[in-house]
């Protein structure tokens, strides 16, 4: 770790490493975090595992899309915490000191990148990698008050990053601001696919009705209106989803979980691997779905994938929370930690089953703590939702 302080256990302990970076370019200057799950020339990649990190060589070679940061001048300041191999969404890894959220340190930083946002939250790093398999960019930068864009899935490459979920799992960042997001953005995506202009703000009310009670609607809605002010008041849609919020959870869970055991099965059957309660018993139910059951989801998957982006149309976006509200109280009974995980994949898994990216933004608080607002998009509109946020955030002042 080459941060000399870090209360907010946002760092691993591991030895220090040269890690070269450009003396030229648009990222000069700005501190550089990365996930635990991306290869780093010299390092171990523990992947949030005590066994994987203790047995495991260092890389030869840093991640792909890493290094195009580095060579864009990002200076590296070290390896950031995740949950155990990526499959959580709270931020609690129980091999490790848990993340503080510095934004609200009562709560949970948001999990699987949980030290890349707690890094960036505290200012002990401008930007940090994460990724966003079933949430872990979106989730963390609402919890913790960051921008965090889960990108058009396959845009951006993960070569050199473990696999969790292939078909769910992309790369992610963290900010403070927008500008440096946009900045990290150019570098990572270049232009985008995606040509034509997003005009046509839309709204769902089954989507909005997933808060959790009256004070996160309130403050959804005064969020809402303050996109509206500045990109245009939304349509509110009728759903046009074959699938309920229930179902597509289930599609989402099933499918993930399926891909999950596939990539890491082998390895936790082949001895002893202590892994931490939440994470086994998510890996016992990918072992206990069968191909038949995967094959099945990922056809209504199809479906609903068809009609989202026929809702959306060429200029068409969504908004919506992008969580059910604030972050969980760090000391949260299992079952309440549990119960909010659900109902935030209920929202999180639209952009996941969809593959379409999707923005969060920090404009919103309730009880205090960060909330924010998300812009989900068509595919490769990626940099288009980055500059909607830009208008919004400004409006803000």
């Amino acid at each position: 770790m080459l941060v000399t302080s870090d209360p907010f256990n946002a760092f691993l302990d591991v030895p220090q490493v040269t890690v070269l970076n450009s003396e030229t370019g648009e990222l000069l200057g700005l501190r550089l975090a990365v996930k635990d799950i991306y290869d780093v020339e010299g390092l171990v990649t523990g992947c949030g595992n005590l066994q994987k990190a203790a047995s495991g060589k260092p890389a030869t070679k840093t991640a792909q899309s890493v290094q195009k940061l580095l060579d864009a001048g990002a200076r590296f300041v070290g390896k950031t915490q995740t949950d155990e191999l990526a499959f959580s969404l709270m931020g609690q890894n129980a091999h490790y000191p848990h993340p503080i959220n510095p934004a609200a340190p009562e709560r949970v930083p948001g999990g699987s990148s949980s030290g890349s946002a707690a890094a960036v939250a505290a200012g002990l790093a401008d930007i940090a990698i994460g990724s966003d398999t079933g949430g872990s960019i979106r989730a963390p930068a609402s919890f913790c008050g960051l921008i965090g864009l889960r990108a058009t899935h396959g845009l951006i490459s993960l070569d050199g990053a473990m696999d969790l979920a292939p078909s769910f799992d992309t790369f992610g960042w963290f900010t403070r601001d927008i500008d440096t997001y946009a900045m990290v953005a150019r570098q990572l995506i270049g232009s985008d696919a995606h040509r034509s202009h997003l005009t046509r703000p839309l709204a769902l009310a089954t989507v909005d009705a997933l808060v959790l009670g009256p004070a996160e609607a309130a403050e959804y809605g005064r969020m809402r209106k303050q996109a509206e002010a500045a990109l245009g008041v939304a349509e509110l849609s009728p759903s046009r989803f074959s699938m309920s919020a229930d179902e597509l959870y289930w599609c989402f869970r099933r499918t993930q979980a399926y891909e999950a055991w596939q990539s890491h099965g082998a390895w936790i059957s082949s001895g002893e691997r202590d892994l931490g309660p939440g994470v086994k018993d998510r890996f016992a139910f990918g072992a206990s779905v069968t191909k038949a059951d995967y094959v099945a989801e990922a056809a209504r998957r199809a479906t609903f994938r068809g009609e989202f982006a026929a809702m959306l149309g060429d200029d068409g976006f969504l908004l919506l929370p992008t969580v059910p509200g604030a972050a969980p109280l760090a000391s949260g009974t299992p079952e309440g930690l549990l119960a909010y995980r659900e109902r935030a994949l209920m929202l999180l898994c639209l952009s996941g089953l969809s593959g379409l990216p999707q923005i969060t933004l920090p404009i919103g608080k309730v009880d205090g703590a960060p909330f924010g607002l998300s812009l989900l998009g068509p595919a490769g509109s990626d940099l288009a939702l980055i500059e909607l946020g830009r208008k919004i955030l400004h409006a803000q002042g």
